[in-house]
């Protein structure tokens, strides 16, 4: 062993030990190994950061920018209404949740799958009766299997593209990784389905179900062209019972009906008294492509003497804009619009004052969306409602108007939240980004990195994603850690210490046998994955399992390939994954609570790819 591969075997151990140890974040580590090999004269101090340029790197980061443009718009909400059943039994509701899970994911950044897909995860719980852990670990492994189907499924995919590109073999096409993924992860879904979520220990939250703010009570304006026009109360609540919402009240040409029945048939124009907590509004707007009266009703003048009917040109709700049409009086645009639920104090000024005596939306371009107060609807409208101490008010606005009414009133803030009002127009746009960037790259037209930067560019110009959250939207923590790890990487190449640990993994443990050095790549990278980044897994195992086809004179794209089914099974540990990391707590589970399911997931996983890679990519 030369002096350069025990140095660069040092910085490994000790990069690996770091990410075990869990002490520091995996991006700062990756920084540390990649200065240490520059110190250490592994890595030319002029090329330190040229992993920033790798086209898996950029193809991340903008994959992640077009996954957010498929959140912002509401089309995985609007896929998910159409897909999962209502009423279907266990094993139905199971397999469709974690299909679309899966699907998503081949096609978006899994982790944005898996947080779409939470809270109907946690609905379709409470039908089934289930707890929340036993829905919501076999939705965060299918989406985490679902990823190995496509090049752009999950980073480990790109970076074993990459590691081909510079093997001089080229990168690998979209759907290369769908033969043996697509049938692995079939085969997981159907499992877990069937037997493997009867294994996930029954856990109640650790967390509880967060802070509860109640029912809140919003008006809801039915347009001209909505599907609500012409169904029945009932009706309108049948479509939206699921989300535990009911109708309270009507207010028709200015006059209130409280409690109406059931059977008096919605109009246009007519504004419905929505009672439902705040994740079932979006369900509401969505379904019938109705607005939030307060976003449509143009600001009271002065002296309250205003048309009610009249409605303002408004941008899309799907953004969640303030009205534009104040844009005199304020400078503030709708790319930084927050929602916020926030407690009037016994002591704050708006006590005893409504929204119209308090100018919200020409005073501080704030609207008053919706009101909570002690589970009564109110009497009057929103607009005119006195307000109390004690009640919980749901507003929105730019992040800054907020926070200057917050400061103003006194107001406490409890929180911010999240409303995804699908929107048709640009959901089909944001679809289509997504669809035609794959087509791209799915026909050899571009490679991943500019096709999809084109599609990164269409959505900013088209406005699925505002431009001041492209920035936001990229996970740069994963971006660093994948940059600065690429040049590590290729220290182990130059120095010849993925030679020489390929020769001990060939010799010493497969015996010289390919099928053994295989199984034993796929096995060896799916046991790092569960306790390192899957990202850096890959990084560090596509040269050594590179050594390993050169020794053996075989195939190099079916070690490859088990390098990246292997790094893409991450189920035995909350750290392996952040899929895994982000049920921790909402699913009340334990650190060992994963390997009961994930073991016997991991096993299958071996058992079904080792000889469909040698069926696929034969050696």
């Amino acid at each position: 062993m030369t002096t350069p591969q025990a140095l660069i075997f040092s910085i490994l151990a000790a990069t690996m030990g770091l990410f075990l140890w869990g002490r520091f974040r995996h991006d700062v580590v990756a920084l540390a190994a990649l200065m240490a090999c520059v110190i250490a004269g592994l890595v030319p101090g002029a090329n330190a950061f040229a992993g920033f340029g790798h086209p898996a790197v950029i193809t991340v980061a903008c994959v992640l920018v077009l996954s957010q443009g498929l959140q912002n718009t509401g089309a995985v909400d609007w896929l998910a209404r159409s897909i999962l059943p209502r009423d279907a039994g266990r094993l139905t509701s199971m397999v469709a949740l974690m299909g679309l899970g899966a699907a998503l994911s081949g096609f978006m950044n899994n982790v944005g799958a898996m947080a779409l897909l939470m809270p109907v995860a946690v609905q379709l719980s409470y039908r089934l009766n289930l707890t929340h852990g036993q829905v919501l670990m076999p939705l965060a492994f299918a989406t985490i299997l679902g990823g190995m189907t496509t090049v752009i499924g999950t980073p480990p995919n790109l970076i074993v593209s990459g590691f081909r590109a510079e093997a001089g073999l080229g990168f690998f096409d979209m759907f290369d990784f769908a033969p043996v993924g697509v049938a692995v992860a079939v085969a997981g879904v159907i499992f877990v389905a069937i037997i493997g979520w009867r294994l996930v220990p029954a856990r109640t939250s650790a967390a509880g179900e967060g802070f509860d703010t109640g029912d809140y009570f919003t008006e809801l304006r039915v347009p001209e062209k909505s599907k609500a026009v012409g169904l029945t109360l009932r009706a309108f609540e049948s479509e939206i019972k699921d989300s535990d919402a009911q109708i309270v009240g009507l207010v028709r040409n200015e006059v209130r009906l409280t409690a109406p029945h059931g059977g008096r048939v919605i109009r246009a124009k007519d504004i419905l008294v929505l009672q439902a907590d705040v994740d079932a509004l979006a369900k509401a707007l969505s379904v019938f492509d109705i607005k939030l009266e307060q976003q449509m009703a143009a600001p009271p003048d002065a002296d309250d003497r205003a048309d009610p009917t009249a409605q303002a040109e408004t941008s899309d709700a799907t953004d969640n804009k303030v009205s534009e049409d104040n844009d005199d009086q304020s400078p503030d645009r709708s790319d930084d619009i927050v929602l916020r639920e926030l407690a009037v104090l016994p002591g704050a000024t708006i006590v005893g004052r409504s929204a119209t005596d308090l100018h919200l939306r020409t005073r501080y371009g704030v609207n008053l969306l919706a009101v909570s107060r002690e589970g009564q609807p109110p009497r009057a409208r929103l607009r005119t409602l006195k307000l109390r101490s004690g009640d919980l008010l749901m507003v929105q606005g730019a992040s800054e108007a907020v926070s200057a009414f917050i400061s103003d009133t006194g107001c406490v803030p409890l929180g911010e939240r999240e409303l995804r009002i699908p929107d048709k127009r640009r959901a089909i746009i944001a679809g289509a980004i997504m669809l035609a960037a794959v087509a791209i790259v799915a026909l050899g037209l571009l490679p991943a990195a500019p096709a999809f930067t084109l599609g990164l560019i269409a959505s900013v110009v088209l406005r699925t994603v505002p431009p001041r959250k492209i920035y936001t939207a990229i996970d740069w923590p994963v971006i660093v850690l994948l940059a600065a790890l690429i040049p590590v990487a290729g220290a182990m190449q130059s120095t010849g210490a993925a030679d020489l640990l390929a020769r001990f993994l060939v010799q010493t443990v497969a015996q010289g046998n390919p099928i053994a050095a295989l199984v034993v790549v796929l096995v060896t990278t799916m046991f790092l994955s569960d306790v390192m980044n899957n990202a850096a897994t890959a990084a560090v195992l596509c040269p050594i399992a590179l050594g390993i086809s050169a020794m053996l004179g075989v195939n190099p794209d079916s070690f490859l390939m088990a390098v990246a089914i292997g790094a893409s099974c991450a189920f035995l540990t909350p750290i392996g994954h952040q899929n895994n990391t982000l049920i921790l707590g909402p699913g009340g589970f334990r650190f060992g609570d994963y390997w009961k399911l994930g073991l016997p997931l991991e096993m299958l996983v071996v058992v079904i790819s080792a000889p469909l890679l040698l069926i696929v990519w034969p050696l």
